[in-house]
């Protein structure tokens, strides 16, 4: 069985995810930046695809890879800073499977919370008046003070639990 792990990072939260994905997987299983991605994909079995989510889909550079991405068996997860049970991560994962070409099986999504860049929530306080859903509000710099608590530990049991699953169902022969 021959699996990669391929991500985006940020601040480092879809690393640690990918990390978490990759040692549920047979030792030896490649992790890296999308950036990296050998040549040879197609000679893979499955391909782990994550992102961090950057206006309701996937980041620039992720978005770019997942396009170009002709591979038939991806499974895509991501992290963002809103809730990961919420209407827009969920939408965040639509979003980022839309963007693989025709005759790609998304064969399974993870997401979860991560600490937002404190650059971005810096231009977004700058940029957006109090009052407007991404400008400076007690509730807003809640949810940033939650979100920095993440991935957590359980984050990453979810993760690790996510990817052997999908091992597992790879190994049945992905019916």
């Amino acid at each position: 069985m021959k699996i990669i792990v391929l991500y985006s990072s940020r601040t480092g939260n879809t690393k640690k995810v990918a990390q978490a994905i990759a040692s549920a997987l047979p030792a030896g299983t490649p992790c890296l930046p999308a950036a990296e991605a050998p040549s040879d994909i197609e000679t893979y079995d499955l391909v782990f695809m994550g992102y961090w989510v950057d206006r309701g889909t996937a980041n620039a550079e992720a978005k770019t890879f997942l396009e170009g991405l002709h591979h038939p068996k991806v499974a895509l997860f991501a992290t963002l800073g809103a809730d990961p049970r919420s209407e827009h991560a969920q939408k965040s994962l639509d979003e980022g499977a839309r963007l693989l070409p025709e005759g790609t099986d998304v064969v399974g999504t993870f997401i979860c919370q991560g600490a937002v860049d404190p650059k971005i929530i810096e231009m977004m306080y700058k940029k957006f008046p109090a009052g407007h859903p991404h400008g400076r509000s007690p509730e807003r710099d809640a949810r940033h003070a939650e979100a920095a608590k993440h991935p957590d530990e359980d984050d990453l049991q979810r993760a690790f639990d996510f990817a052997a699953d999908i091992l597992h169902w790879l190994e049945g022969g992905g019916q």
